[in-house]
């Protein structure tokens, strides 16, 4: 048996920083083009009867390749009939195959983000957890600025971990700006889209995600998978296409084996007399354009 899982919000913000895009090949080539063509100024000049001037630049060419992520949980018959008036044993198992797979994707897609080997990080001067002092609107102009002069576009996400989410409600700089147009905003109780607006972005992404970092048979040991030491600045997709806009990246998804990015399947084991629930997905998380993204550092005191 095969069926579509609905992806749980659950803080995963991942497919959101590099949006889905659905591919029929395995792997193969994307066009992109290159930034010099987007802001030369030719000339157009036309003169009666002559020809107009043309365009002769070249696409440049990336590539991806899909591989398969997959995780199993084996439900007994036995452990159903137990455990049947708590709680469904099948759902139990399915939840946590599909979370399993989603946690991984999206500690990929962070580490691929937040990484001083990927982007230069600019350090700001006043950690955002030295409330009094931080210049977190200043430190976002600053991104702003610099994604503007090297594409020329605004930048229209903020990616922070959900630390920093609650740090930047308690900032004096964001809560003077904010108190004059919404009087009624209590200091730590900032919404979203408040924060957004005060940066003077379309959209804060904030990474709530945790994972376990203890060994296998110790106790719990959670931390978030993104990172409070950084933030980031920078252009995501708003379309279902590539080369419209310039762009951060996308998650290439190969349609024919993963039809959905979470794939639940079932089968039967007679082997332990149970059935056996399977999450997959065949991905391949892509940058196509670094020069839209500005890598803040030095966000916490203490990360």
């Amino acid at each position: 048996m095969i069926y579509e899982a609905v992806d749980p919000a659950d803080a995963f913000i991942g497919l959101r920083v590099l949006p889905l895009f659905r591919v029929d090949l395995q792997t193969g080539q994307y066009p992109v083009i290159p930034p010099e063509v987007m802001f030369s100024i030719p000339n157009t000049k036309r003169s009666a009867r002559g020809e107009y001037h043309r365009s002769d630049w070249e696409w440049q060419w990336d590539t991806y390749a899909t591989s398969e992520n997959g995780w199993e949980e084996p439900v007994d018959d036995r452990e159903v009939n137990l455990y049947r008036q708590y709680f469904d044993a099948e759902v139990a198992a399915g939840i946590r195959a599909l979370k399993i797979i989603l946690r991984g994707q999206e500690q990929r897609i962070a580490g691929m983000v937040f990484n001083e080997s990927n982007f230069t990080a600019h350090a700001v001067v006043n950690e955002w957890d030295d409330h009094a002092n931080a210049t977190p609107i200043d430190d976002v102009k600053k991104g702003r600025k610099a994604i503007h002069d090297t594409i020329g576009v605004e930048p229209n996400t903020l990616i922070i971990a959900y630390s920093t989410f609650l740090d930047l409600g308690l900032c004096d700089q964001i809560v003077d700006r904010i108190k004059y147009t919404t009087p009624a905003v209590q200091r730590g109780d900032i919404a979203v889209p408040l924060l957004a607006q005060a940066f003077g972005v379309s959209q804060i992404l904030v990474g709530g995600g945790l994972f376990n970092k203890a060994k296998k048979g110790q106790d719990a040991d959670l931390s978030g998978i993104w990172s409070n030491e950084y933030a980031m600045l920078c252009r995501v997709s708003e379309g279902p296409m590539l080369g419209n806009e310039p762009e951060l990246g996308r998650t290439f998804l190969w349609t024919p084996e993963s039809p959905t990015n979470t794939v639940v399947e079932s089968y039967r084991d007679e082997r332990v007399r149970g059935d056996v629930i399977r999450v997959r997905h065949d991905t391949d998380e892509e940058f196509i354009s670094t020069e839209c993204a500005y890598l803040m550092s030095n966000i916490t005191t203490t990360p």
